[in-house]
């Protein structure tokens, strides 16, 4: 989640993940959810229904932090994480994502 490059935490999170996209790049992909802007609304709000409901959302405002980071739709940062907390993340959904193609 991205809200603007005014909005310091978003873009050191952004600049973190970027750094560390160097190392995985040809595993990953990386797709910054600019809310503010366009189809970045709607994957907000879908984002944000994966993780209250659709009533927390719609009745009460709850909303996906900002920043946060998300792997394969799952929050795994609500704060920009040090970068060796980032790179285990992404190492420990990468062999995820290679034993479940082994399944």
């Amino acid at each position: 989640m991205y809200k603007a490059d005014y909005c310091l935490p978003c873009f050191y999170m952004d600049q973190t993940v970027l750094e560390v996209l160097a190392k995985y790049g040809q595993f990953i992909e990386y797709h910054r959810v600019e809310f503010l802007k366009g189809a970045g609304k709607k994957r907000f709000l879908e984002l944000s229904c994966s993780l209250y409901g659709e009533e927390m959302v719609n009745k009460h405002c709850r909303l996906a932090p900002v920043p946060s980071l998300f792997i394969d739709g799952e929050l795994v940062f609500d704060a920009i994480p040090p970068i060796f907390e980032l790179e285990d993340a992404i190492e420990e959904a990468i062999e995820q994502k290679r034993s479940n193609q082994l399944r």
